[in-house]
């Protein structure tokens, strides 16, 4: 089979599930069958997760999916797959599709505005004062990002309640939520709201969607991605910037490893002959191992 006909899929939605345990069995049934690997985390909020498969099996799952209504009009975005993006197919039930621990929003109504890649394209052509608070770790960012970004120093998501004490500045400023494909973006301007912030949006579906429809231009470098293939630019960027460093000698990079010297291990930009010079305390190898 050919690298190019595999296809990650990634998607979520905040929706009522009365019986998470059932729907993890009736989807890994199906995922298996299907010969997909990847995850999914499911909740009583709602749905997270990101697949690899044959372009013919990832069509029959996204089929399947959309058999049922409240899915019927989930985004589902995608980017090519290598066949061995991940180990293994890991679907299980969690108090939160995506952890902040800041309690229960109701996201439908509290969340805040969504901005299109398109209206933050004529935000960016037109001069518009605002800023980018980019919601992804600390490590993502550090391969890629918009210009205007505000970086939280986030080791992890659910570090963002104890940061809000350093963002007072932003609280009347215009502020655009970005991270890869919304769904941080959504509960996370529930409590931005909650805590004051006055004029906050956040990006519609996600900064994948917009390096498809504008790549290369005001977001720089490249999108990490939890999988095996550590970065992705969704689709092809002519005269791409390369905005990484290598963190030993500095020099531009997007090769992400493991550094094992520390624990829990942690993502770092690393540049091929540092690589090779560091030897046994750094790994190339998937978050999902």
């Amino acid at each position: 089979m050919e690298t190019k006909n595999y296809i990650v899929i990634l998607f979520y939605k905040f929706i009522d599930i009365a019986d998470p345990a059932g729907f993890v069995a009736l989807h890994k049934a199906k995922a298996a069958e299907l010969g997909l690997t990847g995850r999914m985390l499911v909740a009583e909020e709602g749905i997270n997760g990101t697949f690899e498969g044959t372009r013919e099996n990832i069509d029959a799952y996204i089929a399947f999916m959309r058999s049922d209504s409240r899915f019927a009009d989930m985004p589902i975005k995608e980017s090519a797959g290598t066949g061995n993006a991940f180990a293994k197919l890991k679907i299980k039930v969690r108090p939160e599709v995506v952890t902040l621990g800041a309690g229960r929003f109701d996201v439908a109504k509290e969340t805040a505005p969504e901005l299109s890649v398109s209206e933050l394209q004529k935000w960016y052509e037109q001069n518009e004062d605002f800023v980018v608070l980019d919601l992804r770790n600390d490590f993502e960012i550090e391969s890629g990002k918009f210009d205007r970004t505000v970086d939280p120093k986030l080791e992890h998501f659910r570090d963002l309640p104890g940061k809000l004490g350093e963002m007072q500045d932003l609280k009347n400023k215009k502020v655009v939520t970005v991270c890869t494909g919304g769904i941080r973006c959504e509960k996370a301007t529930c409590l931005l709201k909650r805590e004051g912030f006055t004029d906050v949006y956040q990006l519609k579906d996600g900064i994948h969607t917009y390096m498809k429809e504008y790549p290369g231009e005001h977001f720089k470098g490249t999108l990490f991605v939890f999988d095996d293939r550590m970065t992705t630019d969704v689709v092809p960027i002519p005269e791409k910037e390369i905005i990484g460093k290598c963190v030993f000698c500095g020099e531009t990079t997007e090769q992400y490893c493991s550094d094992d010297s520390v624990r829990p291990s942690k993502k770092i930009l690393c540049c091929n002959a540092c690589y090779e010079k560091e030897g046994s305390r750094l790994r190339q190898s998937s978050l999902e191992k």
